[in-house]
C-alpha cells in the first residue's frame, strides 16, 4: 500500500511537470514563431553530431529529437532513447538519400504512441482486475476468519459442556457404585438379622412350648393331685379315730412344686415377653429395609436416567465438536489457499518498484509528449507541403 501511494505521487508530479512542459511549448509556439523563421531561415546551425541545419525541415526534426531524448533522460525510458536515436537516424540518412524522412519517423512515433496506449488500457485493466481481486480477496479472508473465529467458539462451548457432563456422569456413577455398595450392605445386613431372629424365635418358641409344658404337667400333677390327698387325710384321720394308726405312708412335695410352677411361670412370661420383642423388632427392621430398599431403588432409577440422558448429551456434544472441528479444518484450509492468493495478488499489484499511478503518469507524459513531436512533424510536413503547392504556382 505505502508503494502504490507512491506510485500515486510519482504519477501526479509527472502529470504535472507534462502540464508545465505543454504549457512553455504552447507558449513558445504562439510567440516564437516568425523569429524562428527569421533566425534560422539562413543560418546554419550545428547539431550535437556535428550536422548543420540548413532548412526548416532540419530544425524540426532536430526539436523532435531533442524532445524526445528529453523525455527519454527525464522518465529513464530506454524505449524513448532507442527511438530517439532511430528518429536522428532516419533524418540523417533520409535527407542523405533524398528522402522524405519525416514519413518513417511519424511511422515510428505513431508505432510507440499505439504501443504505449496499448500497455495504459492493458494497465488499466490490470489495475481494475487487481482492485477488484485485492477487495473480493480481502471481503472472502474476513469472512473465513469469522466463521473459523465463530467455530471455534462453538468448539470451545460445546467441548465445555462435555467435560462438565462428563465429569457430572462420572461423579453419578460413583455414587451409584456407592448406592449399590450400602444395598448389599443392608442386604447382607437384613439377611443375618432375619436369620438371628428366626433362631431366636424357634428358641422362643421351643422354650416357651417346653416352659409350658412342664407347666401343665407340674400343675396337672400338684393341682389336681392336692384334693385328693386332703380326701385321704381326711379318710386317715377318720380311720385313726376308729382304728390303730396306720404306718405313715408318701405325700407329694406340694409346695415345692407350687414354688417351680411359679418360676416357671415367670420363665413362661420372660419367653413371651422376649419373643414379642423379637418379632417387634424383626418388624421393625424389615419396615425400615423395605423404605430404604424402595428409596434407594428409586433413587437409583433417577440417577441412571441421569446418566443415560448426560450422556447422550456429550455424545452428542462431541459429535458436534467433531463436525465443526472438519467444517473449521475446511474453513482453515480455505483461507490457507485465500491467503496464497493474497500474497499473491499482492505481488504482482502492489509490490512493485513503480505504483500503478507512477506508471500511469509517466505513460501519460510519454503519450503527450510524443504527440507533440507528432504535431511538430505534421506542422512541418504541412508547411513543406503548402511550399511545394506555392512554387508550383508560381512556375505556373
Amino acid at each position: 500500500m505505502q508503494t502504490a501511494a507512491d506510485h500515486s505521487a510519482t504519477v501526479a508530479a509527472r502529470t504535472q511537470e507534462l502540464k508545465v512542459i505543454a504549457e512553455a511549448k504552447q507558449i513558445l509556439t504562439s510567440t516564437t514563431g516568425g523569429a524562428v523563421g527569421q533566425s534560422y531561415s539562413l543560418l546554419q546551425v550545428r547539431l550535437s553530431q556535428g550536422e548543420q541545419l540548413r532548412t526548416r525541415a532540419d530544425l524540426a526534426g532536430a526539436e523532435v529529437v531533442t524532445l524526445v531524448k528529453g523525455l527519454a533522460q527525464k522518465h529513464h525510458s530506454a524505449a524513448l532513447a532507442q527511438l530517439a536515436s532511430r528518429i536522428a537516424a532516419v533524418i540523417r540518412y533520409g535527407a542523405a538519400a533524398h528522402q522524405d524522412p519525416f514519413a518513417k519517423v511519424k511511422g515510428l512515433i505513431s508505432e510507440l504512441i499505439s504501443r504505449l496506449e496499448a500497455e495504459a488500457a492493458s494497465e488499466t485493466s490490470e489495475k481494475e482486475y487487481c482492485d477488484e481481486q485485492i477487495a473480493k480477496t480481502e471481503e472472502k479472508k474476513g469472512e473465513l476468519e469469522h466463521d473459523i473465529a465463530k467455530l471455534m467458539a462453538k468448539i470451545d462451548q460445546a467441548t465445555a459442556k462435555s467435560a462438565s457432563l462428563k465429569e457430572e456422569v462420572q461423579e453419578l456413577q460413583s455414587e451409584l457404585a456407592s448406592l449399590a455398595k450400602t444395598q448389599a450392605e443392608m442386604d447382607t445386613l437384613r439377611s443375618q438379622s432375619n436369620k438371628d431372629y428366626l433362631t431366636a424365635k424357634a428358641d422362643l418358641e421351643q422354650g416357651l412350648a417346653g416352659v409350658r409344658q412342664a407347666i401343665g404337667l407340674l400343675r396337672e400333677y400338684y393341682v389336681s393331685g392336692q384334693s385328693a390327698s386332703m380326701l385321704q387325710g381326711a379318710a386317715q384321720l377318720s380311720t385313726m379315730m376308729r382304728q390303730p394308726e396306720m404306718p405313715e405312708l408318701h405325700s407329694k412335695a406340694t409346695g415345692s412344686g407350687t414354688s417351680i410352677i411359679g418360676i416357671l411361670e415367670v420363665v413362661e412370661s420372660d419367653f413371651a415377653k422376649n419373643l414379642v420383642a423379637e418379632e417387634t423388632e424383626e418388624a421393625d427392621a424389615a419396615a425400615e429395609y423395605e423404605k430404604m430398599t424402595q428409596e434407594n431403588k428409586v433413587t437409583k432409577t433417577l440417577k441412571e436416567q441421569d446418566v443415560k440422558y448426560k450422556t447422550q448429551e456429550f455424545n452428542s456434544l462431541d459429535k458436534s465438536a467433531t463436525e465443526l472441528s472438519a467444517d473449521k479444518e475446511t474453513a482453515d484450509t480455505e483461507l490457507s489457499a485465500v491467503l496464497e492468493y493474497y500474497t499473491k495478488i499482492k505481488e504482482r499489484c502492489i509490490a512493485k518498484p513503480e505504483t500503478y499511478e507512477s506508471r500511469k503518469q509517466r505513460r501519460e507524459a510519454e503519450i503527450k509528449g510524443l504527440k507533440d513531436a507528432l504535431s511538430i512533424l505534421e506542422d512541418e510536413t504541412a508547411f513543406v507541403q503548402r511550399g511545394k503547392r506555392a512554387k508550383r504556382f508560381l512556375g505556373a
